[in-house]
């Protein structure tokens, strides 16, 4: 397999990269087709879409004042909001079409991403596995069969398309291309702040595939920094297009009350928090078990051990990197890519009371993929038998995983059978046992959501306070007084 760029940077054209477009293309299909006779979900579907009276009334000249000034939900992402509003004036309220859209994007991110890759690198299938580890690996069913996590779909497309353009100015050095590289980030970060990052990740595309640091070689470290100077002020649109997102996303945030305060988390619990997190995304990225679309924090009761052990390997797998970062530089590109574009989520400003979460590895997987891909590709190289074997078993992997994505899919296809599956394969999670019983409850399950509340009750006394009505099963419920951290904490997660 080819390792370098095409020549002069040019995309392979020819029958195969349509071929290879279709295949990923139905591999999306044989999994999220299935997600269009799921419903809505009691899990921000709620507060995105059916019960949100802006976004029911489709796009009128009122709600698009609204879309760009409002800070519902914690959150600044007019662009989200207009394609929520958009879905109900083509579809109404149905959410068969709202599914399709997610599904359909998904789509275009995955042949994006084989074409970016394959421009910059000529490497037709190592991007061609990279782009069908995205398409099939089940963290990702999260940001696809979940209607209100349109804004991960609507920014990784933006921000793919920014890259297009960024690797067009590189190439023909034009200002037209470096002008819509920077709006099209803007508009990835009106969709969803997640791709904040994105200068810093186009800076490793210039150090691989593009070698933009000539001098790096022959003048050592002096040249890197000469020529990181050069590149980053190269970025400076981008740079500050950057800073604008996170004042914006600061301001919504802060004034939902979604940010945590140090005294209620400590920045050392989050540090632990993010070191295990980081270790968790990378064995779920391999064995993608247990998965679940809410993980209790552990607060207080983190494990000291476990996140130095995380931290310990995390730091082998940096060392290693960058010992081969000249004979293999795809391998430190691809970890810095994951640990660089999780970092806006990693929980060091820690947003709401989840540890971690599968759509938080849409983009940053990516990464991993392209060090595995690029990897087999260079232990593959001038051994026939070896590729042959390699080929067999990436075709294995990739349908294993569609497999599996296609059960985690299924799991999304009501509220009951979500929250069922989360209670399923985590402990102690008081949220999940609330909306699962007040779910139960609305359909008149009123034995069967009891012990719920009853469960919510015991490990999170709080939500008693916040949601009487909902209490009138349980014969006694216990009132703690809270502080006005926690209690703004509780509306928020009972909001769901």
């Amino acid at each position: 397999m080819k390792n370098g760029p095409s020549p002069r940077g040019e995309p392979r054209r020819g029958i195969r990269p349509v071929l290879i477009a279709g295949v990923l293309t139905a591999l999306v299909a044989a999994i999220y087709l299935r997600t269009l006779n799921h419903a809505f979900v009691a899990w921000d579907d709620t507060t995105y879409l059916t019960r949100n009276p802006r976004v029911l009334q489709g796009i009128t000249a009122d709600n698009l004042r609204w879309a760009f000034t409002t800070n519902h939900a914690a959150n600044w992402h007019p662009l989200t909001w207009l394609s929520h509003m958009a879905d109900v004036d083509l579809f109404g309220r149905e959410p068969r079409g709202h599914h399709l859209v997610n599904t359909l994007l998904h789509a275009a991110n995955v042949v994006l991403l084989f074409r970016l890759l394959g421009a910059a690198t000529g490497a037709l299938w190592c991007s061609a596995f990279v782009a069908a580890l995205f398409a099939v690996h089940p963290l990702h069913v999260e940001s696809v069969a979940w209607v209100a996590e349109r804004k991960d779909l609507l920014s990784t497309f933006f921000g793919l398309l920014a890259i297009g353009a960024y690797l067009r100015s590189v190439r023909r050095r034009g200002s037209g291309a470096s002008a819509a590289a920077a709006g099209l980030f803007a508009l990835s970060l009106m969709a969803k702040p997640m791709m904040v990052t994105l200068p810093f990740l186009l800076l490793l595309l210039d150090v691989w595939p593009l070698g933009r640091f000539p001098r790096a070689v022959s003048r050592g470290v002096a040249g890197t920094f000469a020529d990181s100077g050069r590149l980053l002020l190269e970025k400076t649109p981008l740079l500050l297009l950057t800073g604008l997102s996170g004042v914006m996303t600061w301001w919504a945030q802060t004034a939902n009350s979604a940010v945590e305060s140090l005294e209620f988390l400590p920045f050392s619990l989050r540090v632990m928090n993010a070191l295990e997190s980081y270790a968790v995304y990378i064995g779920k990225a391999f064995w993608p078990s247990g998965l679940a679309v809410h993980y209790p924090h552990p607060g207080f009761i983190i494990s000291t051990s476990t996140a130095i052990l995380a931290g310990v390997g995390l730091a082998a797998v940096t060392a290693g990197v960058l010992f081969l970062a000249r004979r293999r530089p795809y391998l430190i590109i691809g970890w810095l890519w994951y640990l660089g574009t999780l970092v806006p989520v990693i929980g060091l400003v820690q947003v709401g009371v989840q540890a971690r979460a599968d759509r938080y590895t849409y983009l940053p997987l990516t990464g991993l993929f392209i060090m595995a891909a690029w990897g087999l590709g260079a232990a593959a190289r001038n051994r026939p038998l070896v590729r042959l074997g390699l080929g067999v078993g990436g075709v294995a992997a990739i349908l294993a995983l569609t497999t599996v994505a296609t059960i985690q899919a299924g799991y999304w296809s009501d509220s009951i059978r979500l929250f069922s599956r989360a209670l399923a394969v985590t402990s102690e999670n008081g949220l999940m046992h609330y909306n699962l019983a007040v779910a139960l409850n609305d359909q008149g399950r009123k034995a069967e959501a009891l012990p719920h509340f009853q469960a919510a009750d015991r490990i999170k006394p709080y939500f008693a306070n916040l949601r009487g009505p909902a209490w009138a099963n349980l014969p006694v419920w216990r009132y703690t007084v809270q502080t006005p951290d926690r209690i703004a904490r509780a509306r928020r997660e009972t909001q769901r």
